[in-house]
């Protein structure tokens, strides 16, 4: 098992950190791209990762480890965002075991605060039994980043919440959203075309 960095390198001018995002896609589709960015911040582009899971399914965490451990970059890399807690729907990250299996501080971040109640229901209605990613939901609370015009809500695993607050500031380019993850989100949604779905909830 790789040793967890609990330090993510935030006295670093520069750290380097990988950020995913999933493309667009529809509930109709089996299976829709993730793309990582590798950046060195605030926002020079190291390199790019792109994967792929199933829509509603349960193999995220597996292929986020993948593409992380595959990686050339991952030695320097000092931590791993994503845009929220799940990919491709309700394919939702065990983000304790990211952490154990890559060795790296996982931060989340969304832009309002999840409605966790409604996502357990869907969940519920929509793939039942699924207990494991009800109980990933509420498995790390939730803390604001006070940035304008309106906070981004935040969840860190491996690193405390001030460290994780310090690292998304550097994150900051324009505007009040982590470039790195603006970046992913961006290359990930050209690799669908069309007017897509992304939630249920």
């Amino acid at each position: 098992m790789v040793r967890p960095n609990t330090r993510p390198g935030v006295s670093k001018p520069h750290p380097r950190v990988m950020a995913f995002d999933d493309a667009p896609f529809t509930f109709e589709s089996e299976t829709t791209p993730i793309v990582g960015v590798v950046v060195t911040l605030p926002s020079y582009v190291e390199g790019v990762l792109r994967g792929e899971v199933h829509v509603d399914g349960e193999d995220a965490t597996s292929e986020l480890i993948r593409l992380i451990s595959a990686s050339t970059t991952r030695e320097a890399t000092q931590s791993i965002l994503l845009d929220g807690i799940a990919l491709g729907g309700f394919n939702v990250v065990d983000l304790d075991r990211l952490h154990a299996e890559t060795g790296l501080p996982v931060i989340t971040v969304t832009r309002t605060e999840p409605d966790i109640p409604s996502m357990e229901r869907a969940i519920r209605e929509h793939l039942p039994g699924r207990e494991d990613a009800v109980r990933h939901l509420r498995s790390h609370p939730l803390f604001p980043l006070g940035v304008r015009p309106r906070p981004l809500w935040v969840s860190a695993v491996g690193v405390d919440p001030e460290a994780a607050k310090m690292l998304l500031r550097k994150c900051l380019v324009r505007g009040s959203f982590p470039e790195p993850l603006r970046l992913a989100h961006l290359f990930a949604s050209v690799t669908s075309p069309g007017p897509l779905s992304r939630s249920r909830a």
